[in-house]
């Protein structure tokens, strides 16, 4: 529960500290306090200590001292080092306290006023308002990402930022890259929902200490740590369309200054399921298991260690409802789809705050083994990658703490061996991309009301060559409570033209690599990008509830850009752009506590994406697949005995289809054919029975609105004209589950 203090904080760098308060009784058991008064002296900023004791609070860097209060014990007020992040503050029993304390709900999801970024920061009671069953599925209530199915037979998702899809997005684990390469589009169903802690969601151009390759945005994934939160963790998941999940995650503090978290989740699919009743089963059979371990060692004189393992086995067979794993895939049998990826992923951490205040070193480490073998029908593709990343970067200030330099070395290595089979034609793509490279961010601010940050880094690509990277943001903030942004960058990638479009592997297109040009990935040029955006949010407080109003426009165009183009059927064309590409972004958005516990959320998106296609001179056209308009309403409630109410509707009007034999639902003719708007509506209720126990019951796609006809010609799967890959709206129809969460604080 946040404080509305008196005092308003002046902008600077912000920064965040987490922690845990507790006490000890006569038998020195140790007992979390909930309600607990935390406070950041000077500040006017402050937190309420959750239900295990935790808080987080976020604050102008510039202060230094942290006050704790709870009725019946003393007060303990305690120095902030410089670079430590985390807190466990034991207070003692006392006589009465004279205080006076202001309680305000927690928002599930936060934007700041004081950093230079505009940052989303989505909480775990944010990802509970849904069935968050992996990342996937976590921003069915975050309207600044939209998402849809790749094609009527695997079940993947993808999300699309800006227009854009979600390869330009950079996915981070605890700002480490964690979806990338040739786990672009699946790699977002590997993180189980029940392992988050919360996200961190920006749009635009970035930071250049994460790197050049962000286009559209970032997402931040925060894991749950060792040092915070409940002991155990426990999430059952079951749906009405056969799907079964569990998760656990199991913390140990083993000392002070050590702690370790085993995470584990398992999902099958083991239900047949035909709702469009195409004779395809809607989402492949089978199993996923995830395991991870980190562990974190803190020391007295600033340093910080931490390491992580994580490993993944998913196996899925799909495809016409006769189909078994092993049946040949030939003319008269049935069609099928088999896939199978082992995933290993292992990262460390080594941070050294020194005395000096802002002034820190820390290295970034992780490497991953990825191996992908899939069968779609007579159509194969097998994908290894080897990566490994490193990001050194150290921080100080110049003059004085107003002044922060961040400055640093990064190398990312990458070894791709692709094959791909279709029909009797078949093509390897092998290669090692090595990109070393430099860079430094200046963060200043003048006055209280006007930041920036200004960063440039250099990389070498071994095949594309040397490139530079400049980005900046600016602050300015009008009004105690008014925050208006601006930002401008570069973005450069090399695009895996199969994984970042593996659902048109459910098609019996032919793939064409128009122009190859020898020496480069593909034959195809780096993608190089700009974007550039504004952004306003407002805080505000009307009949004593407070609400939100963001509002942002962003403007993306590449100068070089891979084209996949799908506008004529039975062929799938990849060539380098050859003219204009871009992406026109608007969102306006109003959040608003109604009554006390009751929260609206009301956002309106407008899209404008388009490409000029070279193929048979088409020219500048309306990107397929990208719905212009969408509207959106979220709302929750929360009653006294601890019942809660959530429900998300959205619109989301037609959008271009490519041209096909059929009319593939929609209205119009040839290569401008449009599929209908539709609604959906979800709603889950919660309730909690416990500080420990809460069950939820909800519904995914109550209007049951589905895509039938999203097979073209399933009839005959072995025909140049079968096509799973066409997808403009749900898959799946109604959805009823039903599952549990169990803590042990």
């Amino acid at each position: 529960m946040l404080l509305n203090l008196s005092r308003t904080a002046s902008a600077q760098t912000e920064r965040t500290i987490t922690g845990q308060v507790f006490a000890k009784d006569n038998h020195k058991h140790t007992q979390l306090l909930e309600g607990a008064t935390v406070v950041v002296s000077g500040a006017g900023i402050g937190a309420q200590t959750d239900k295990d004791g935790s808080f987080a609070v976020s604050f102008p860097d510039s202060f230094k001292t942290l006050i704790t209060s709870y009725i019946g014990y003393g007060t303990d007020t305690i120095s902030l080092a410089p670079g430590k992040s985390n807190y466990r503050i034991e207070l003692h029993p006392s006589g009465t306290l004279n205080e006076v304390v202001i309680r305000e709900n927690l928002k599930k999801t936060e934007v700041g006023l004081l950093n230079t970024f505009k940052t989303e920061k989505i909480g775990q009671a944010e990802l509970y308002k849904a069935a968050c069953c992996n990342l996937s599925q976590s921003f069915e209530t975050t309207p600044s990402v939209d998402v849809s199915f790749t094609d009527a037979v695997t079940g993947y998702r993808q999300i699309r930022m800006l227009g854009l899809a979600g390869t330009y997005t950079l996915i981070t684990q605890e700002n480490i890259p964690l979806v990338r390469g040739l786990a672009s589009v699946a790699g977002l169903t590997f993180t189980p929902g029940s392992w988050m802690e919360g996200m961190q969601l920006s749009k635009g151009t970035g930071s250049v200490v994460n790197g050049y390759e962000s286009t559209a945005g970032q997402i931040n994934v925060e894991l749950k740590k060792p040092f915070t939160g409940e002991k155990l963790f426990v999430n059952m998941y079951q749906s009405s369309q056969g799907s079964t999940q569990a998760g656990l995650v199991y913390r140990k503090s083993i000392t002070p200054s050590v702690g370790t978290v085993f995470m584990a989740d398992a999902t099958s699919q083991w239900l047949k399921v035909d709702l469009n009743q195409d004779h395809f089963i809607d989402q492949p059979l089978g199993n996923q298991i995830n395991l991870l371990n980190r562990w974190i060692v803190t020391t007295h004189n600033g340093w910080m260690f931490q390491a992580g393992v994580k490993g993944l086995y998913t196996h899925g067979v799909g495809g016409d409802w006769n189909f078994k794993e092993g049946d040949a895939q030939v003319p008269g049998n049935p069609w099928g789809y088999v896939a199978t990826t082992k995933r290993l992923e292992d990262w460390a951490k080594i941070a050294k705050v020194f005395n000096r205040e802002e002034t820190s070193i820390g290295l970034q480490l992780s490497n991953t083994e990825h191996n992908q073998q899939s069968m779609y029908g007579q159509n194969t593709y097998s994908g290894i990658q080897h990566s490994f990343y490193a990001n050194l970067i150290y921080q100080t200030y110049i003059g004085t703490t107003k002044n922060i330099i961040k400055t640093g070395i990064s190398a990312v290595l990458d070894n791709y061996n692709e094959q791909v089979t279709q029909a009797t034609i078949s093509q390897s793509y092998l290669r090692s991309e090595n990109t070393p490279g430099i860079f430094a961010e200046y963060a200043t601010s003048f006055t209280d009301k006007f930041n920036i940050v200004a960063g440039l880094r250099a990389d070498y690509n071994n095949y594309s060559g040397a490139f530079v990277t400049p980005r900046l943001h600016i602050r300015y903030a009008p009004f105690k409570r008014t925050a208006l942004r601006a930002s401008i960058g570069r973005a450069q990638r090399t695009a895996n033209v199969i994984a970042d479009n593996i659902g048109y592997m459910a098609s019996n297109r032919q793939i064409d690599i128009q122009n190859p040009a020898p020496g480069m990935p593909y034959g195809l040029n780096p993608e190089v990008s700009w974007n550039t955006g504004v952004n306003l949010t407002h805080k505000f407080k009307y009949r004593y509830h407070e609400g939100v109003f963001t509002v942002d426009y962003y403007y993306t165009w590449f100068t070089d850009q891979v084209v996949a183009d799908i506008n004529y059927p039975q062929i799938l064309e990849f060539y380098n752009l050859k003219g204009r590409s871009f992406s026109n972004s608007f969102q306006a958005q109003l959040d608003y506590e109604l009554l006390r516990k009751f929260n609206v959320r009301l956002a309106y998106r407008y899209f404008n994406v388009m490409t000029t296609y070279s193929f048979n001179e088409l020219g500048l056209q309306d990107k397929p697949f990208v719905p212009p308009h969408r509207a959106f309403v979220n709302l929750d409630y929360e009653t006294k005995n601890k019942w809660k109410f959530d429900a998300t509707a959205q619109w989301l009007s037609s959008q271009r289809t490519p041209f096909v034999t059929h009319n593939h639902g929609g209205s119009g003719s040839g290569l401008f054919t449009y599929s209908p708007a539709f609604y959906q509506l979800n709603a889950q209720v919660t309730k909690v029975f416990s500080d420990k126990f809460e069950v939820y019951l909800g519904c995914d796609n109550m209007t049951n609105f589905m895509q039938h006809d999203a097979i073209i010609d399933y009839a005959s799967p072995y025909s140049r004209s079968f096509d799973a890959s066409m997808i403009w709206g749900p898959m799946m129809g109604v959805n009823v589950y039903t599952g549990l969460r169990y803590k042990l604080l």
